[in-house]
Formats: C-alpha cells, sequence, structure tokens
C-alpha cells in the first residue's frame, strides 16, 4: 500500500544503511522514487554492477505500492541506469544517463507538431485509462491483450510497431465506453503515435528497438493496472508513458 508517512528511514541491508524519504501522496510516487534511486546511483551510492533491493524491499523502504517501484524502475530503464533480469534482480548498468531515442535528429516543425499532440494526449489518455480500468468488459479484456501480443510480435519482428502502438491505445479508448475518446483516436489516426511522424532517413534502427523495448514495458504496465480494475494504477501508468515521450522528444528542440 502506498505509503503516508514523511520523514525519513534506514534502508534494508541491501541498501547498506544509506537513507531515502518516505513518501507522501503528493506528486507523481514513482517519480519521486525513480528520483531518489537516481540520485544514488549517480552518486555513486549504490555502485555499477550491484543490485536494488527486490520489490518488497523497495516498498518497504520507501512506504509505496508495487505499482510505483515497478514505474520507477522502468524511469531508470529509460534512463539506461538499470537492467531487469528474470531469477537475477535489477542491476545498475552506469553510473552516468543515455537515453534511448528513435532518431538522431528530427526537422523542427516536426518536434513542435509531436510536442502539441503528446500534450493533447497528456490531458485525455491518463483519465481515457483510468475509466477502461473500471469500465471495460472481456470483451475488452480480450482485445486489450491481443493488441498488446501484437505489439510484441512487431517488435520481435524488428518492426516500428506503429500500426500495433496505435490499436493497443485505441483499444484503451474504446474500452472507456465513452464515443468520444473513441472518435478522438479516430480522428487522429496513426498520427497520435510520434514514430508514425518520423522519415525513415530520419530514424535510427539500432536506437529504436531499445526505445521500442521501453515502450513495451511500459504497455505492459498500463494494461496490468486496467485488467486488475486498478484506475489510478492505470492513469498513473499512462500519464508516466506519454510524459516520459513529452520529455524526450523536447530534447530534440534542444539539439
Amino acid at each position: 500500500m502506498d505509503g503516508d508517512m514523511a520523514g525519513k528511514t534506514d534502508l534494508t541491508a541491501d541498501f547498506k544503511q544509506l537513507k531515502v524519504q518516505k513518501l507522501s501522496r503528493e506528486g507523481s510516487l514513482s517519480l519521486h522514487v525513480a528520483d531518489q534511486l537516481e540520485a544514488l546511483i549517480v552518486n555513486g551510492g549504490i555502485g555499477v554492477g550491484e543490485k536494488l533491493p527486490t520489490e518488497n524491499g523497495l516498498c518497504d523502504a520507501f512506504g509505496v505500492s508495487r505499482t510505483v517501484i515497478r514505474e520507477a524502475i522502468t524511469h531508470l530503464k529509460s534512463l539506461g541506469l538499470v537492467e531487469t533480469r528474470r531469477g537475477v534482480g535489477t542491476t545498475v548498468l552506469r553510473s552516468t544517463t543515455v537515453e534511448a531515442m528513435p532518431a538522431k535528429r528530427i526537422s523542427p516543425t516536426t518536434v513542435e507538431d509531436i510536442l502539441h499532440v503528446l500534450e493533447l494526449r497528456l490531458n485525455l489518455e491518463p483519465a481515457a485509462a483510468a475509466l477502461a480500468a473500471e469500465r471495460h468488459d472481456e470483451q475488452d479484456r480480450r482485445i486489450l491483450e491481443d493488441k498488446h501480443a501484437a505489439f510484441l510480435e512487431a517488435r520481435a519482428a524488428k518492426s516500428q510497431a506503429r500500426v500495433e502502438d496505435y490499436e493497443f491505445h485505441y483499444a484503451i479508448a474504446v474500452a472507456t465506453k465513452n464515443p468520444f475518446f473513441k472518435v478522438f483516436y479516430e480522428q487522429l489516426s496513426q498520427g497520435v503515435i510520434p514514430r508514425a511522424k518520423l522519415m525513415s532517413i530520419e530514424i535510427d534502427t539500432a536506437a529504436t528497438d531499445k526505445y521500442l523495448a521501453r515502450v513495451e514495458e511500459e504497455h505492459t504496465y498500463i494494461l496490468e493496472a486496467i485488467l486488475t480494475r486498478d484506475p489510478e494504477a492505470a492513469r498513473e501508468m499512462m500519464y508516466q508513458h506519454l510524459n516520459r515521450a513529452r520529455i524526450m522528444y523536447a530534447k530534440y528542440q534542444e539539439a
């Protein structure tokens, strides 16, 4: 369960007596957790090659749920700081951040267009995910699972998975049972997916594979939250998914 206590707590032996702050409900809990873990890694508190504590250990240390911890770890992965392997746990890869970006450069006009669409999506889709968690029926469940599986297959085949990405988000819109969310997605079509706006000569194939691996994991957490009928987790996961994309594409404006 999410913790409401403030203050500091000694970590378990896995954390070598380092300290983190337990969290209140203000702001994004997962980002607060990720920020503290990132600081520990960057500052050398948790060294390269060392493992993070288990999910349960992190839940106890921060006073938050497993969902929050998973999203925080996903954020650290997006920065290239850690990797998670089944049966091994989460290991620190490096002490400096490395962002996987799908293109080496993007035209200013395209970047502006992408950011405008993401701004719109950030104000609509977290709510859609929450409604889908509350309202989806068995048919929606099957469709959501099928669309997620199709994305995984497309990525495994080294595809850009643009259509599959769109169809997963569209299925969430349909599951809200609000026809206007569905119409929103139908009108924008695949243009809601940032990669759909990139020209083939702009795409960095090697980096895109890593980028899509992160998208796959984020989709998995969104789907899990919806299917377990957890609207707040679904809202948070969708927000983090889209906000991470917004932050990443905004970096092209700085180049």
